[in-house]
């Protein structure tokens, strides 16, 4: 008899418990029901695939758009013992057809995909002897061209069904509309499928918006909020500047964006993880499936361009059930602007095919070549020699990726490759003429596996312990070896990388489905008009505006943002709030007071009014109520 979810949760998370709606979603994949499940950012989505992959027989295919959450959720299950694998880019053709073989012997229980691999030739090769038995799709809105983050390639995702007919599937995101919901049905091709939507109520997380001259200033009230904290900015440039500004006043802050290299991002993440460091300025580079309980501040310094993506990163606050806050902070430039993004974020289809054209010259590739194949790619000194602005290029990049045509990644690393293209004969004489490149060739052949048959990845660091040479050496002795023709090496790539899914077209033909294209940028301006208005709110409650944006009707009002905290204090002309707000703070000792002491000098309605003061007190920072009922000021 199977083990039941419960016994699997204890057994491997050390919960006793499940978080609603967890468990009914694992009993509908267990009876093989395609499900589809929006949850909050935190919720627990991923136990809803990964009990029942551990449940039942065979394999559990995940498919998820990030590597970064690929490698972390990976490296997470192998820590409890649980076989898990993941195929990405970067892997070589040898690699992932060694760890696909594993997977048909039985070795592993998860193995996580990207999208894009899901059509390469290898994996559809293998993929009917794969013992697939569930596919789990995260981040599922993507596969929605009227989502906040359309990717295309998951778009393939459904024609999975061809393949593998008896397989149901678990499609599971933090962030859908009804309307987007659908549209992943639809793209799944779910028939009578159990969905699930959990409350987007965040009991103890505080929405507030300010608006502020000098957001510096307020940002700088974060000394008042003890506990880690990550603070979004638009640009990788602000998110620098913040970060000094932080540490002139002596707050532990640091800066983070996709441009940094994998070691010092890696550096970085695991100081703020630790609370060596107590605030991570970010693009939004920074979070995504980042496991931090205690944080306790998330500051949006740059207004949001969507609720969806606001809330999927304000959620990364409070993640432990105690008390935290989400902050936007913004002034009237950034509502003008937010009115014209649509224009910004979707360039006309002139720039696009402009823009597509000094890439291609850029790169030196001629029409009809170039596809599959990786550049690199030096955003700066292409805007630069042909004086395009910055952010217009990475918005056509993203139309283009949309399309389908290239993919632009800010932050690959692509290992060094050889493969041999000489002989085993003609090897022999060359080492006889070049007896000093004999160890390099030596090392090659007996510790790579494969490399006559394809492009293997090596490691030139390891290549030089193993013959005791500088790494600058082998290098050398590399390109010595594939100016002979004898090998094919490709260096190390740590650069941005473009990657053109086709053969380069010329640009006057460049397919642009423009119905489409003009339809994503009105749903965007339909995003931007609803971030606008969550801002600018003056009564609702924002916890339940956001609920029922996502489709949560039932949702009440949070009693703790900054509109509810106001509507409590309504009621109070100015002159009683300051009076009352004056009172309290001179009746507050250092070392603190018992809230009973601090409200008895005040019966009925009086002491009702004095109580919303101190809530308000409270809501804003101001104040601080331990968990004995002990009142003080904030230090």
């Amino acid at each position: 008899m199977p083990e039941q979810p419960i016994s699997i949760l204890e057994k491997f998370w050390h919960y006793n418990i499940f978080r609603h709606p967890q468990e009914e979603i694992i009993d509908a994949v267990l009876q093989k029901k395609d499900v589809l499940a929006l949850m909050p950012t935190g919720g627990g989505k991923s136990l809803c695939y990964q009990i029942p992959a551990l449940i039942n027989e065979g394999l559990c295919l995940v498919v998820t758009p990030l590597i970064a959450l690929m490698r972390d959720q990976v490296e997470n299950l192998q820590s409890k013992d649980i076989r898990a694998m993941s195929i990405h880019s970067g892997m070589s053709f040898t690699e992932v057809k060694k760890n696909l073989e594993n997977v048909i012997n039985g070795k592993y229980k998860l193995l996580y995909v990207s999208p894009e691999r899901l059509t390469s030739q290898l994996f559809r090769e293998f993929l009917p002897d794969l013992p697939i038995q569930l596919i789990a799709v995260d981040e599922a809105h993507c596969i929605s061209q009227w989502g906040y983050d359309f990717r295309p390639s998951y778009l393939q995702i459904g024609q999975l069904r061809e393949y593998l007919p008896g397989v149901n599937i678990i499609a599971l995101t933090a962030s859908a509309t009804p309307k987007v919901m659908e549209d992943i049905a639809e793209k799944l091709f779910f028939k009578n499928a159990e969905i699930f939507r959990a409350s987007f109520e965040r009991p103890n997380l505080s929405y507030s918006v300010f608006l502020a001259e000098s957001k510096i200033n307020k940002l700088l009230e974060i000394k008042n909020v003890p506990g880690s904290s990550i603070v979004y900015c638009k640009t990788r440039k602000t998110a620098h500047r913040v970060a000094g500004l932080l540490k002139e006043h002596q707050i532990p802050a640091e800066f983070y964006h996709a441009g940094l290299s994998q070691e010092i991002r890696d550096e970085k993440q695991s100081g703020w993880k630790s609370g060596k460091l107590r605030v991570m300025c970010s693009t939004n580079a920074f979070g995504m499936g980042i496991d931090k309980h205690n944080v306790r501040t998330v500051i949006h310094f740059d207004v949001p361009d969507a609720l969806e993506s606001f809330y999927q990163e304000a959620g990364r606050a409070g993640r432990d059930g105690k008390k935290a806050y989400s902050v936007i902070l913004y002034n009237v430039k950034d509502l003008e602007n937010l009115s014209l993004l649509h224009d910004i974020k979707y360039p006309s289809i002139a720039v696009i095919k402009k823009i597509y054209q000094s890439i291609s010259d850029y790169l030196s590739i001629p029409v009809n070549s170039g596809g599959g194949e990786y550049f690199s790619f030096n955003i700066n000194e292409f805007c630069t020699v042909f004086r395009h602005g910055i952010i217009e290029t990475i918005n056509v990049l993203k139309a283009l990726e949309q399309e389908g045509h290239l993919a632009f990644n800010a932050s690959i690393f692509l290992p060094a490759q050889a493969m041999f293209l000489a002989s085993k004969h003609w090897l022999a004489d060359f080492e006889k003429q070049f007896p000093g490149l004999e160890p390099v060739i030596k090392t090659l052949l007996r510790t790579y596996d494969g490399i006559f048959d394809n492009k293997v990845p090596i490691n030139e660091h390891q290549m030089a312990r193993l013959v005791n040479k500088e790494e600058t050496e082998i290098r050398r002795g590399l390109q010595e070896l594939h100016a002979h023709g004898i090998i094919e090496y490709l260096p190390a790539k740590d650069t941005p990388q473009i990657f053109f899914a086709w053969d380069r077209a010329p640009a006057a033909h460049l397919h642009i489905d423009q119905k489409r294209y003009a339809g994503q940028k009105e749903n965007f301006k339909k995003r931007t008009d609803v971030m606008r208005e969550f801002i600018l709110l003056k009564n609702t409650c924002r916890s339940k505006f956001i609920a029922h944006y996502f489709g949560d009707e039932i949702a009440t009002d949070c009693g703790i943002c900054d509109i509810c905290l106001k509507n409590k204090s309504d009621g109070l002309t100015e002159k009683d709030f300051a009076a009352f707000r004056e009172k309290i703070f001179s009746r507050i000792p250092a070392n603190g007071i018992p809230v009973k002491q601090l409200m008895e000098s005040y019966t009925g309605n009086m002491q009702k009014k004095y109580w919303k003061v101190l809530e308000f007190l409270q809501g804003e920072g101001f104040l601080f109520m331990n968990d004995d009922g002990i009142i003080s000021r904030k230090k």
